[in-house]
């Protein structure tokens, strides 16, 4: 029997996944960080990316986007308080790829009224975005 590890995924929103997984890899601020039953207790908050988890008995790794926010692990618990979790299967390639075009001009444009500091925060969490979504199709290819 393999050794699993309980996991709450939660955003402002919802629940988003809650269960035993083998391991997770989560996206956080100094890179990523991969979880394994009996993990030392760690508390660090996370960047905008790819967090995957491999469910026992599923081939394929789930994927959940999160926007940020904090990882906690403790004996036999990970908790994921995201600012924003969005399921692998519910990026959509398109909005992303229009809030990166958005950002982008946002941040060309001279204007005073721009404020940069929220157009770079929206170009690097659609560029995260289109790189889970990358993430996913190398996944389910396999």
């Amino acid at each position: 029997m393999t050794a699993t590890i309980h996991i709450d995924v939660v955003s402002a929103e919802e629940s988003i996944f809650s269960g035993e997984v083998e391991f997770i890899v989560a996206p956080a601020l100094q890179g990523e960080v991969g979880i394994y039953p009996r993990h030392a207790p760690l508390l660090t908050t996370i960047k905008a990316g790819a967090l995957r988890l491999k469910i026992s008995d599923q081939a394929e790794e789930q994927l959940i986007f999160v926007s940020g926010g904090i990882l906690e692990i403790q004996p036999g618990i990970v908790t994921v308080l995201a600012d924003t979790a969005i399921r692998g299967h519910d990026l959509d390639e398109a909005k992303a790829l229009e809030a990166k075009r958005v950002a982008e001009e946002a941040i060309k444009n001279k204007s005073s009224e721009v404020d940069y500091a929220k157009a770079q925060g929206e170009l690097m969490e659609a560029m995260a975005q289109l790189q889970a979504i990358q993430q996913l199709r190398k996944i389910t290819k396999h």
